[in-house]
């Protein structure tokens, strides 16, 4: 009975389920610290001004251009093993200096601002990372099995981080808050160390503890000459787009029908409380399935097809509650489904590429796209359009991102046929 209840909790062999539980703590621990923060976050974006949020977005991407080649340069310089955990405690010693400045209110507007740039480069850095390590330790068909009992990890600590929030934010103060995401982060170091150590015993440490090689800058031509990583790449800045869109379109919404800094953020914190309970419950229950059961195109492609939805409505009556459920929906189903399968259309590139070329797409590609959209956003509202108009013109730009997910998911399952067929020979 033990055996049958842990089969359908942790849908893995007896070989892989150390690796899988240690994933699942790796996520939850990664996702826990970054919940904690994120409520604090998007409120310091509203009380800088939501017209100055593009502004944030660009100097987001300009940060991340001078962060990519450091970490391309010791991607090709450490193997696997050293320069993940070097990753996680350089942005847990900036969070300490973070905490020192705030404490001793050290100019604390201009810190403000740059905490919330850092958090943004420190999601999409720390969790393409862990994404990055995934996709090159479990195969397309292992992927299908695990990646929604894995997300499940980081649902949970998504669920965690808020609550934390919301129940020591006034008997810590918000600052000493930064302290607790320390410790979630040096966490997440101690699941990575675990996860090598079971990865050693499957594949062998020769093949596991080696350097990448290459340059700094050799994601980058990985990405160009190849029509499938383009693709990839193109997928991520329309993901961005919608959600740029949206989250804008919520940032306006809120500045004018909620006020006062507890009230926004209680509201955030609501919004991904929601989130974290709809999507555990579906990766536990339905993800694994899900993505056996469909095309890996069919997965990715699902959250299109509820921004698609979602824009019409809001077009249509652009509400707090219609952006609220709006962005309940769409965070849902990326995080159950539309997520764990863009991860799957990554296992079938190269080693090298998954950490590289990959990054490049995961946090270059995506901030950037932030940055530009988020100026189209304002140049949109320049020339006089209201909410309801933007949001229908983003339709046909999720349109054709419903048809970019299938064309990536036919490429992607012939590879993962060709991949298995070579294994076998």
């Amino acid at each position: 009975m033990l055996q049958r209840w842990l089969w359908r909790a942790v849908p893995a062999t007896a070989g892989e389920r150390a690796a899988a539980l240690w994933s699942f703590a790796y996520f939850f621990t990664l996702l826990a610290g970054y919940y904690v923060l994120r409520p604090l976050r998007d409120q310091m974006g509203i009380a800088g001004g939501v017209k100055a949020l593009p502004w944030m977005f660009t100097a987001t991407f300009a940060a991340l251009l001078v962060a990519q080649p450091l970490y391309g340069a010791l991607v090709a310089r450490q193997p696997r093993s050293r320069f993940i955990p070097v990753v996680y405690h350089f942005f847990a010693a900036n969070l300490a200096l973070f905490w020192l400045l705030l404490t001793f209110g050290s100019e604390t507007a201009i810190v403000a601002r740059v905490f919330f740039v850092w958090l943004s480069v420190f999601n999409l850095f720390a969790v393409a990372v862990f994404w990055s390590f995934m996709a090159d330790l479990f195969s397309s068909e292992q992927g299908k099995r695990l990646f929604g009992f894995i997300g499940a990890g980081g649902t949970a600590g998504a669920l965690l981080g808020p609550a934390i929030t919301i129940g020591l934010s006034v008997a810590l103060g918000a600052i000493n808050l930064l302290l607790v995401a320390i410790t979630f982060l040096e966490l997440a170091v101690f699941c990575v160390h675990r996860l090598e150590a079971c990865a050693k015993r499957r594949a062998g440490a020769r093949q596991v503890d080696v350097r990448l090689g290459g340059g700094a800058y050799a994601g980058l031509p990985e990405l160009l000459r190849s029509p499938y990583l383009l693709g990839l790449g193109a997928w991520v800045s329309l993901l961005s787009f919608a959600a740029t869109m949206l989250y804008l379109a919520q940032a306006n919404i809120v500045a004018a029908a909620v006020h006062g800094a507890g009230a926004q953020t209680r509201i955030f914190a609501s919004i991904d409380l929601a989130v974290g309970l709809l999507t555990l419950a579906t990766q536990v229950l339905a993800t694994g399935r899900l993505l056996e059961r469909y095309s890996t195109g069919a997965a990715a492609g699902s959250l299109s097809v509820v921004y698609i939805v979602g824009f019409a409505i809001l077009a249509l009556v652009p509400t707090l509650a219609v952006v609220m459920t709006l962005q309940v929906l769409q965070r849902w189903v990326n995080f159950a489904v539309a997520n764990p399968a863009r991860h799957i259309l990554f296992t079938v590139v190269a080693r090298e590429e998954k950490y590289k070329a990959k990054n490049i797409i995961d946090v270059v590609v995506y901030r950037g796209s932030d940055a530009l959209y988020g100026w189209l956003f304002n140049s949109l509202q320049a020339l006089g359009l209201k909410l309801g108009g933007i949001a229908l013109c983003a339709i046909p730009a999720a349109l054709g991102w419903l048809a970019l997910s299938a064309t990536l998911g036919s490429i992607q399952e012939r590879r993962a046929a060709q991949m298995a067929k070579s294994e076998e020979d």
